[in-house]
């Protein structure tokens, strides 16, 4: 436990009913001496852990987590952290991803605009490409998100236009 970390996260609010504290590189690290487990992977996502839903997002077998539960998660994320970090973690690595991804960009929830559109940052990284079509509907969309958005999501999409921006530019 970092009581820190701990008690900076509950100062600010963070909505867990039990918060540890541990960076993420550690998390990751304890993730990586498990084997995948849909079953402990749900009991760590069931918890209003910070750390439990973190780990439950590493441990989530990808062949064992359809869409509909996908949309279960999405609507029990809370915090833009747990949005990012599951979305780097499970939900971009989905291979229905690009489809959850523009669903997602689309909704009224915040939250779920956040999860998308960390999806959509994500695949680029990784070197994935859009058609003309997804590309210029990704575009709309994010002209669409209010200057009201949270920090999170304005900063997700302004990574997101300069990535686009770097692989239109000629080489």
């Amino acid at each position: 436990m970092n009581g820190i970390a701990s008690a900076q996260m509950r100062q600010a609010g963070a909505p867990y009913k039990l918060i540890f504290g541990v960076e993420l590189p550690r998390l990751q690290n304890i993730a990586k001496e498990f084997t995948p487990n849909h079953q402990l992977a749900q009991r760590l996502w069931s918890e209003n852990i910070r750390e439990s839903k973190l780990l439950a997002s590493m441990l989530m077998p990808l062949d064992l987590f359809s869409e509909e539960l996908a949309d279960i998660w999405v609507d029990e994320i809370y915090t833009a952290e747990v949005a990012q970090v599951t979305s780097m973690h499970l939900f971009s690595r989905l291979s229905f991803a690009p489809a959850l991804a523009f669903e997602w960009i689309a909704s009224e929830k915040e939250m779920r605009q956040l999860c998308g559109y960390t999806i959509i940052a994500r695949l680029l990284i990784e070197g994935k490409e859009l058609n003309e079509r997804s590309l210029q509907e990704l575009k709309d969309q994010m002209q669409a998100v209010p200057e009201t958005a949270s920090l999170a999501l304005r900063k997700t999409i302004m990574n997101i236009e300069n990535k686009i921006s770097e692989s239109n530019e000629p080489t």
